[in-house]
């Protein structure tokens, strides 16, 4: 069976003290789990990675960015995620830290979380298991993974590229 493509955007956005935010889902996909939050791209309109995670913040964050305010810093793709879909995720890390935290909306509530907090919340089992890891060790770098999810709930795991923050930057040590 073929399952459709859908592609979207992460936010992860810090506050002053350096906690991340984190959306308690109150629906699908990963109702009632924390993530960072974020949307579908707008594949209809062509819109870009980038359009769209300013959007998304726009949106659920009341905020106005610009693509300068964003660092890629991660891509993911999900092979047949709770067998209902492929996922490409492009993960955006916000420039500019947060001072105040969003009030609840439509698709859940916010709340700022220190790094080490994070590890006890409920988060979707992909983000448990590998997006999470990946993020704190190479933030302000780069990462791509993709994952196979198995009907049986095993996820296969292939790190494709992991470029540190050093190299992104550009300050090569020779």
């Amino acid at each position: 069976m073929a399952l459709p493509y859908t592609i979207s955007t992460l936010l992860y956005c810090f506050s002053e003290r350096d906690e991340v935010l984190l959306l308690e889902r109150a629906q699908e996909p990963n109702l009632g789990l924390w993530s960072p939050c974020g949307g579908k791209l707008k594949m209809d309109t062509g819109e870009s990675p980038y359009a769209c995670a300013c959007r998304e913040a726009r949106e659920e964050l009341g905020i106005a960015l610009a693509p300068r305010d964003l660092h890629l810093t991660g891509l993911v793709s999900e092979h047949g995620y709770q067998g209902q879909s492929h996922w490409l995720m492009f993960l955006f890390e916000v420039k500019r830290r947060l001072t105040t935290c969003p009030p609840p909306m439509h698709e859940g509530r916010f709340a700022f979380f220190a790094k080490e907090q994070v590890a006890s919340l409920r988060v979707p089992q992909t983000d448990r298991e590998q997006l999470w890891p990946l993020f704190w060790q190479h933030r302000g770098g780069f990462f791509a993974a993709h994952c196979h999810c198995h009907a049986d709930g095993r996820n296969e795991w292939t790190v494709e590229e992991l470029q540190p923050p050093a190299l992104r930057a550009g300050n090569v040590e020779r």
